[in-house]
């Protein structure tokens, strides 16, 4: 196995119906793979972007059921590519979702499953509120999947705000962390940027950040920017604010091992007294 890997990340503006998303993502996932692309990664409710309890219920689909998964499935075997396919809604069999990202391997498989561990409960100011607890259950797992290159860490979206969580995941071994994403305009503009490039720094390895951008249904206007981010805090590649599209960078994995030999803080955890 090489010790570069050629990653990319889809932004996308998706809509409300799930038919109409996925003939957009099957020609993007067929570029990324024309220009190289190994491992592809897409953004948080890649199939389903809409606003409102009842309208994001009334899209959910039970895994079983979820029309993403076989494509997903279909596309990582046809591209020969590893897919972190964002995130999907999926229908828990109560009122509430899990809002679960998925990592398919080149032979169609299900790979593994992550559980958005932090909910976006939020009032970002100008009337803008978010309760992402009332219609999702939020997931109590924290996962690292084995691919040929290593360890990657999956999160989404909220969880970036959650520096323990990559600590672990960097911790297990992941070389690389996911982070689809779905940023508000008003938090994007604030955070975006120095939280994902804290995040690298801080467990020394990649960061790929694949993002929602533009207006949806709804109203609701995401950020853009997807990132791809070395273990330094630099910046490889970056999307439009509002158009979708396709970054893509070489990982020199070695530079991982680099980073962490030069600051090994993942080995100086020292125990303290917390505060009262």
């Amino acid at each position: 196995m090489t010790n570069i890997l050629k990653a990319a990340c889809i932004q996308t503006n998706s809509g409300p119906e799930i038919e109409g998303n996925l003939k957009q993502i099957e020609t993007a996932i067929r570029e990324a793979h024309k220009q190289g692309a190994q491992f592809i990664a897409l953004p948080e409710n890649v199939c389903v972007m809409t606003r409102g309890r009842e309208k994001i219920i009334a899209r959910a689909r039970s895994e079983a059921e979820h029309p993403g998964i076989p494509f997903f499935k279909r596309m990582a075997k046809e591209t020969g590519s590893w897919i972190m396919g964002g995130s999907l809604a999926i229908a828990l069999g109560h009122e509430k979702l899990a809002n679960r990202s998925y990592l398919f391997n080149p032979q169609g498989e299900v790979a593994a499953t992550y559980d958005k561990i932090h909910m976006f409960d939020a009032d970002i100011g100008a009337g803008e509120k978010y309760r992402e607890s009332e219609v999702f259950k939020g997931g109590n797992r924290a996962v690292a999947a084995t691919t040929p290159w290593g360890k990657i860490g999956l999160t989404i979206c909220y969880d970036l705000r959650f520096p323990h969580l990559f600590r672990a995941l960097a911790k297990a071994g992941a070389f690389l962390i996911t982070v689809p994403a779905a940023f508000t305009v008003p938090t994007g503009q604030m955070h975006w940027h120095v939280l994902l490039r804290a995040r690298a720094i801080e467990t020394g390895g990649f960061i790929l950040a694949p993002a929602q951008c533009g207006v949806h249904d709804g109203g609701r206007h995401t950020y853009g920017h997807s990132l791809i981010i070395d273990p330094s805090g630099h910046i490889l590649a970056e999307g439009d604010s509002e158009k979708p599209g396709i970054i893509m960078a070489d990982l020199d994995l070695a530079k991982v091992a680099e980073a962490r030999r030069m600051l090994p803080t993942l080995t100086h955890d020292c125990e303290f007294e917390k505060p009262v």
